[in-house]
This record gives C-alpha cells, structure tokens and sequence, in this order.
C-alpha cells in the first residue's frame, strides 16, 4: 500500500480556463494530503484534459505524457501576437484572410512529421533558462526547431472571415501555438491562437473529466470516490509483460529477472533493449522494467 493509505491512481480534471496546470495540482493536493503530479502542462488561456497522478501514479506520468494528445482550438487570423496566443501583446497585422478552400487545401501539408519551431513565449530550456522567463524580460532566445508529429489535422467550421476552428491530434512536444502561427505564415497572413481546449491525452478522454470545482468542494478525496482510475490507465501505450507472483515480487525488491514462462518469454525476444514495458502481475502494475540482455530491470516499482 501507498504511503498515503492506499490512494494511488489518476484524476482526469478538466482545467478550466485561467488557472495554472500547477494550481489544479495544488488544489487536489489538499484534499488528497498525497505526492500529486500531472501529465503534459496545459497554459492558462487553455481548457480541457489535464490528467493528475496521485500517490503511486506519480512514477509513471512520464510515460502516460508520452501518448498523443488531441486539441480543438480557435485560430484568429490577420494579427500576430508575442505569445502565439490571444494573451500576448500585438506584433504584426495583417489584411489578408484566407477563404474556406484555401485552408483546406494546406492543412494536409503539416499532417506527419514535420519541422516546427517552438514558440518564444515556452517552457523550453535555453542554456538552462525557460525560453518564456528570458522573452518576458526582453531577452528572447528563440528555442531549436524540432521535428514533430501531427497525426491529423482538420477544419471544423469557419465561423466568420477572421476565425477557423481545427481539431489536430498530434505527438509529444508540438505546440498548437506554433501550428497556428505556421498555418497563417503557410496561408500569406499572420495568425494566433484565440481559444484552445484539449480534448485527451493518450487514454485520458474528455469523457472521464471532472470539474476542478467538484473537487475543490469535497473535504476529500476517498479511493471509492468513484472518478478515481487506477494507476495503470496511463499506460495502455507500452508493452505489457505478466509476470507470475514469484517474479513480480523479485522485481520489486530490485532485481532484475528473466521471466519463465513461455509466452513472456517469447514477447520479451520481440522487444529491443532500452524498451520500457509494464510488468504485471495478475490486472495490476508491478513495476515499470527496462528491456536489458532478455532481462528485465526495475526502473519503477509501484508500492501498493
């Protein structure tokens, strides 16, 4: 059992708009009084998915970030902002605006991996400062491109000539901040972001959200609460091992194992060394491992 007596798993909360990713997570710490994380930050101006690991969850938001991500946004069109957002001050205007065929008919060419370069105002490190904190005191540095990954990409409405709404599902690392600033550059004007909601990340749904406000109002939060998910949903993107009781309890105390039974053994061939997988034992997680000479290593054990 978890050191915080037994509350381990996700809270999916719908952020609402205004609010930090790191006051939502404030704000279940205490009613959790439990190690509380969050998988893939959202900005202020931003609403939507921001998935919270609680307890024992915590060791396994770094893979659960990795999993894609799915956005509904607002792209105003003919001004650019210093932020790629409607929060930032003005730096440029435009008087073109494109027509219903022509945004349709760019939008295919960002679909795949693409070349994209961050936005000035991000959390990315420069010489070890976030790029937004050296932007804010006019020392901007504009952060490497890098190349990402937009899974899809399309047009939802025009609402009028100056705003589209797209939807994209794209990788880890690619800012829907820089998209928007791509596809006016892309369509000869200038162009940010007015709204942005993200709909999931990897497994976490829209569906399963709550509102930050349902939580802030309870005195706490109970493992029957019944929005509680377990620990293992963050994970359905990497492999997955069973291991019998035996070997789970090896790997948890530390030791990296060789796994005896003919079907796991038999998965663990098919997987390169560095691969990270989930080694269960019966429906739960017994650790994260690494995939090392046929053997598995513990990275991450999870307590319960």
């Amino acid at each position: 059992m978890g050191s915080n007596g037994g509350l381990d798993g996700w809270l999916v909360v719908d952020k609402p708009l205004g609010l930090t990713s790191h006051r939502v997570v404030e704000v279940v710490r205490r009613r959790t009084r439990a190690k509380v994380g969050h998988a893939g930050t959202l900005d202020p101006m931003a609403t939507g998915v921001l998935p919270i690991a609680i307890g024992e969850a915590t060791k396994t938001t770094a893979y659960a970030m990795n999993g894609r991500k799915r956005y509904r946004f607002r792209i105003r069109w003919g001004v650019a902002r210093a932020t790629d957002d409607r929060e930032g001050e003005v730096i440029g205007e435009c008087p073109i605006r494109p027509n219903l065929a022509e945004i349709e008919r760019i939008l295919p060419t960002f679909v795949g991996t693409i070349r994209q370069l961050p936005p000035a105002y991000s959390a990315i490190k420069i010489n070890g400062k976030r790029a937004y904190k050296l932007a804010r005191h006019n020392k901007p540095a504009a952060p490497p491109p890098r190349l990402v990954e937009i899974a899809e990409l399309r047009l939802v409405a025009t609402l009028d000539r100056d705003h589209a709404d797209c939807e994209a599902l794209v990788g880890k690392g690619t800012y829907i901040r820089a998209l928007a600033r791509d596809l006016g550059a892309a369509l000869g004007t200038l162009a940010h972001i007015a709204e942005l909601r993200r709909l999931s990340v990897g497994r976490f749904t829209e569906s399963q959200a709550i509102a930050l406000d349902s939580i802030a109002k309870r005195e706490h939060i109970a493992t029957d609460c019944g929005f509680l998910l377990p620990i293992e949903t963050g994970l359905d993107d990497i492999p997955a091992l069973v291991l019998t009781g035996a070997e789970a309890a090896r790997l948890r105390s530390g030791q990296r194992i060789m796994p005896g039974e003919a079907d796991t053994l038999a998965r663990l061939d098919r997987l390169n060394d560095g691969t990270v997988v989930g080694a269960w034992e019966g429906q739960s997680l017994a650790a994260l491992a690494r995939v090392e000479d046929g053997c598995l290593r513990p990275i991450r054990v999870i307590n319960r």
